[in-house]
């Protein structure tokens, strides 16, 4: 039962409920007031800085502003000054005018010292530049005025030169001293070079304010008057190109002792801009020189031009710009000393000319030289003798790549010489008497120099291959005698294998070693052409393969380049089988029975050789030259079989080995493959001709896999072997009229359903029931036929019919038996 309190006791509780409640409400309104007021606060003033508006930042600094404005204002007064000069000349007397350019010209060279007192460098620098262009009007004048019958390109050069003195004094001259903090109040874009600014700190002493516009002008000057006064004079071109070295020369100069940055970028510019004018203009006085007298004066304006450069490296304060001055000249000097070489000697003899003076930059390399300079001399030789070894690039490649044309030309007879074996198909390139020289002489080099270097492996090889290219070229070069030329190369081919033999390194990593790699490699390469030198003659032909087998076969012996040699060997005895086919007068199926000597010698060297690293490559060499034989075999059907079988027996052999056992399979296959071209050759169209040659040896298979696995399926054992017979019998069998093949295949269907019935083996089971069942079908087929056709075109849509309602009925009757257990499993309690 529910208690209900008095009516007393209920008004006494919700007067406490209201007072509680008016008590809330007053804090709820004092917070409201607290959050109306600060959301106005911050509507008056943004509380966060981010809010607050970005401010504009101006788009030029006041120092860049300044700049540009005393620029503008001294190249206004310039142009001024240049109209009054040329427009307003002539409304003035001599002396009014003199008076007012002179008075002009003073003023503004005078009123840059004030400003410099003032601090105010900016305007003082544009004052003079100002000042510094009146000057130059002045000249102008004075030609107009008083010297009028001068000529003009000698009075530019006198005046050009007393221009640079005077721009030169008056930057030395103008300036003042200032204390630091003077000085320090200067903007920053105007303040001098680090080595004219005062030292930070409380002990900073006053310095000296220059200007410096003058000297860059000055510098900029000097380089006119003598350019100016050999052109004035008419002097030649050998004069001015010694002027323009001069010049340069004095610009290295000023270069490397200024102080000034404005200094060092013109006289930089000078040094590049004069120097590769007198360089080019010099080398082309070299090279065009038509006696000795003329290359030694071109010799020598290249030689000021080394002797320039090589100072410069001497006293270049960065190591990168040491090295490439020092490379400069080195490759001066080479074509100076050269050039005299060249006008003395045959044209033949060009290039080992230069290549000798290259050579000999290498002489600094025992001198005390600084070691920037010794670099770059060294590096200048490298150069040199790179470019020599390009100017023999066409000649070792046509000697290399020419024999290749003899392929076309089979034993067409002896070529007159060496040189004529190698131009079957390419021009001789001129001028290749000196070619053996040239590289006879980079050999060494490289020989001498890689000794006592860190790159000593990488200098042998390139030692190495320059040699090899020496006697590649040496007999056509020589024109020797065709059989002389065929010795030498052999003999190169020897040297080759002899020198990497003697490579000693570490014990079985003889190919891996560089050197003996690269010397292996040569005299494969020297062997191959040697072949194709060889097919000019029958003779040659055979007495050449006959040697680089048994050369190769020995070095694959007595060395440990068996890797590399033993499938040279190989590949050279399967030309030489192939030669001595043709010799003969062997066609090419023939041939190709012969050339199987050389996969079966393979195989058995393979099996001698066992775990060897030379194994893998005879297999693969002996594969390729069965592969060969089979493609020269397959125009005749019978000599395709046989070549087929005899390559199966030889994998069959090489299979017997433990760890080449998967070469079975392809043993396997070239026998059924040689059976099946031989069935083809005899026009046998009986498919079991064709598998049971396949059948009989896969049931051998399996059953002995079974009897070492008992566990093996029958499907893995006997199904491939009885479906290769199987299957193609029964298509055959359904489209034979006769009744002697499905008699023949049922019987044998019938055996084996028996056979796999009483050892329980599915694969027999199952395959035999199967051919035996559509073998049966096949027999009934007519007289099915013939009850078909005897049944009346109602009886097969009432057969089917019937079909259907049984299959109704009997689902209906399902349905029923479900729903009867349904009920009763309903009705349980």
């Amino acid at each position: 039962m529910t208690h209900f309190p008095s009516p007393a006791e209920e008004l006494r509780l919700l007067d406490t409920e209201l007072r509680q409640l008016d008590a809330r409400r007053a804090v709820l309104l004092t917070r409201r007031a607290w959050l109306v007021n600060a959301l106005y606060a911050q509507a008056a003033v943004p509380s966060h800085p981010s809010a607050r508006p970005p401010a504009r930042r101006p788009e030029a600094t006041a120092p860049g502003v300044q700049n540009v404005l005393l620029v503008l204002g001294g190249v206004l007064l310039t142009v001024a000054a240049i109209a009054f000069t040329l427009v307003s000349w002539g409304h003035l007397g001599i002396a009014g005018r003199s008076l007012v350019l002179g008075g002009v010209t003073l003023a503004a060279l005078a009123t840059p010292v004030a400003l410099l007192r003032r601090g105010l460098r900016s305007t003082a620098e544009a004052v003079a530049g100002l000042g510094m262009a009146l000057t130059v009007l002045d000249a102008y004048a004075l030609h107009e005025v008083v010297l009028p019958g001068t000529g003009g390109t000698g009075f530019a050069a006198a005046a050009s030169a007393v221009l640079a003195a005077t721009w030169a004094a008056y930057g030395l001259a103008v300036g003042v001293v200032a204390p630091p903090a003077v000085h320090g109040s200067q903007d920053r874009s105007t303040a001098g070079d680090a080595e004219d600014r005062p030292a930070a700190g409380a002990g900073a002493r006053a310095v000296r304010v220059a200007l410096r516009l003058p000297l860059p002008f000055a510098l900029v000057a000097a380089q006119l008057p003598l350019l100016l006064r050999v052109s004035a004079l008419g002097a030649g071109v050998e004069t001015v190109t010694a002027v323009v070295l001069v010049t340069a020369a004095a610009d290295s100069a000023v270069a490397l002792r200024a102080r000034m940055t404005p200094v060092r970028i013109v006289a930089l510019v000078g040094v590049f801009g004069w120097g590769a004018w007198g360089v080019l203009a010099a080398g082309w006085l070299s090279w065009a020189a038509a006696g000795p007298g003329a290359a030694a004066r071109a010799a020598a304006l290249l030689g000021l031009a080394a002797a320039t450069a090589l100072a410069v490296a001497r006293f270049a304060p960065k190591r990168g710009l040491a090295l490439g001055a020092a490379l400069t000249g080195g490759l001066l000097m080479v074509a100076a000393l050269g050039g005299v070489l060249r006008s003395v000697l045959p044209d033949v003899w060009t290039v080992p000319g230069y290549l000798l003076c290259g050579v000999a930059l290498l002489a600094v390399v025992r001198t005390r030289v600084p070691d920037p300079v010794r670099r770059g001399l060294v590096l200048s030789s490298a150069v040199v003798q790179a470019i020599a070894a390009l100017t023999a690039f066409p000649t070792v490649v046509v000697t290399l790549l020419g024999p290749a044309g003899w392929v076309e030309r089979i034993w067409s007879g002896a070529p007159d010489d060496a040189r004529a074996v190698v131009t079957v198909g390419a021009p001789w390139p001129p001028l290749t008497a000196t070619v053996p020289l040239v590289l006879a002489v980079l050999a060494g080099v490289l020989a001498l120099t890689g000794r006592t270097t860190a790159w000593r492996t990488p200098a042998l090889v390139g030692a190495l291959v320059l040699g090899w290219a020496t006697g590649l070229v040496l007999p056509a070069v020589l024109e020797l005698p065709y059989p002389a030329g065929l010795v030498v190369q052999g003999a190169m081919a020897v040297a080759a294998l002899v020198v990497a033999a003697r490579v000693r390194p570490a014990a079985g990593k003889r190919l891996q070693d560089p050197a003996a790699l690269t010397a292996a490699l040569l005299a494969l390469v020297t062997s191959v052409t040697l072949a194709l030198a060889a097919l000019a003659t029958e003779s040659a032909t055979l007495t050449v393969l006959a040697a680089s087998t048994v050369l190769f076969a020995l070095a694959a012996w007595r060395t440990d380049l068996g890797p590399l040699t033993a499938p040279a060997a190989l590949l050279h005895g399967t030309a030489l089988t192939c030669a001595i086919g043709a010799s003969a007068g062997w066609e090419t199926q023939h041939t190709a029975l012969l050339i199987l000597v050389v996969p079966a010698t393979a195989a058995l060297l393979a099996a001698r050789l066992g775990a060897s690293p030379m194994t893998v490559p005879v297999e693969a060499t002996g594969a390729a030259a069965g592969v060969l034989a089979v493609a020269l075999s397959v125009t005749d059907a019978p000599m395709l079989a046989l070549t087929l079988a005899l390559c199966g027996v030889i994998a069959a052999g090489t299979a017997v080995r433990p760890e080449r056992r998967s070469v079975g399979y392809a043993a396997a296959a070239l026998l059924v493959l040689a059976s099946w071209v031989r069935l083809a050759a005899w026009e046998v169209g009986s498919p079991e001709a064709y598998t049971l040659p396949v059948t009989v040896p896969a049931l051998a298979v399996g059953l002995l896999r079974r009897r070492r696995d008992p566990a093996a399926s029958s499907w893995t054992a006997y199904g491939p072997g009885l479906a290769a017979t199987l299957l193609p019998s029964l298509a055959a069998a359904w489209g034979d009229a006769h009744w002697l093949r499905p008699l023949l295949l049922g019987t044998a269907a019938l055996a084996l359903t028996f056979a796999g019935a009483r050892h329980r083996l599915q694969a027999p089971l199952v395959l035999g029931g199967a051919t035996l069942t559509l073998v049966g079908l096949h027999e009934l087929a007519p007289y099915i036929a013939q009850v078909v056709d005897a049944l009346p075109r109602w009886a097969p849509p009432a057969l089917a019919g019937l079909i259907l309602l049984a299959a109704g009925a009997t689902y209906e009757q399902r349905l029923r038996d479900a729903r009867r257990m349904r009920d009763a499993l309903g009705k349980m309690t």
